[in-house]
């Protein structure tokens, strides 16, 4: 790791440092933050070690180039920001760094939610009527991501359903909405609106489920593309092209597909 920090040290020089490092600032990171994590996720959903080793090291990197950049404006260092990780982590753990315990997993997810709370600066929920329990869920997440944290949150003081066939049963209900919609007006805010009903009720759905929406969303893109390339591949053997075939040939072929996918 000193190694590490030494060549970060040496691309962030004033003298004879990297051109390109020494222009970061934590604005100008942020693309490549998100690129790297990305690309993270693709090398792990691939279980592929060697990819998964080589972005985890750029991802790494983000931290420290990122820490690097607080340390020359005299923000903080890294140093700082291992000490807060690890003080956050032994405090939102009690029960494993102390002999406080929880008597289920619900009391614990309560606790937990009332300590973000607190690292927060917020006082318990209910003491300030301008404050929310839904506060400090980042804007910036990904909607599939922050959908579900919304609804956790509200769930955790009893605004919940009751069981999945009542999600079920709005998601029918949103549906009809957006066909009437659809049938009334052309009129895109509403239509917008009213599909965004149907995708939060489904992100409500896999959230008691306990699927992921993002990652399911994400494993069904890739498994859209391997149908389509699989459909582009055979025609191209063929010497056809794709937009020349009925769509009735284009989803027997796809068909083929799916049945490749799995395995039969």
């Amino acid at each position: 790791m000193q190694k590490l920090l030494e060549i970060i040290a040496r691309l962030r020089h004033p003298d004879d440092g990297c051109a390109w490092d020494l222009q970061q600032t934590f604005s100008s990171i942020v693309p490549h933050t998100l690129e790297e994590v990305y690309e993270l996720v693709e090398a792990i959903e691939s279980e592929n070690l060697n990819a998964i080793k080589d972005e985890l090291g750029d991802v790494l990197f983000q931290v420290l180039i990122l820490s690097k950049i607080a340390e020359d404006d005299q923000k903080f260092a890294l140093a700082d920001v291992v000490e807060h990780l690890s003080a956050k982590l032994i405090r939102r753990h009690p029960h494993v760094f102390t002999k406080q315990k929880f008597s289920s997993a619900a009391e614990h997810q309560i606790f937990w939610e009332e300590i973000k709370r607190k690292e927060r600066g917020q006082a318990s929920f209910g003491s300030n009527a301008d404050q929310s329990i839904l506060d400090g869920i980042s804007t910036a997440l990904p909607a599939l991501v922050r959908a579900p944290k919304l609804q956790r949150r509200a769930a955790s003081l009893g605004f919940d359903w009751e069981n999945i066939d009542s999600i079920f049963a709005k998601l029918d209900e949103e549906i009809a909405e957006l066909r009437a919609e659809l049938g009334a007006s052309d009129n895109k805010q509403r239509i917008e609106e009213e599909m965004g009903d149907v995708l939060l009720v489904c992100t409500n759905l896999a959230r008691h489920l306990e699927v992921h929406s993002e990652t399911a969303l994400r494993k069904a893109n890739q498994r859209f593309e391997t149908r389509f390339r699989y459909v582009e591949s055979q025609l191209s053997q063929q010497g056809q092209r794709v937009s020349d075939q009925a769509l009735s040939t284009l989803q027997g072929l796809w068909e083929q597909a799916k049945q490749q996918q799995k395995g039969l």
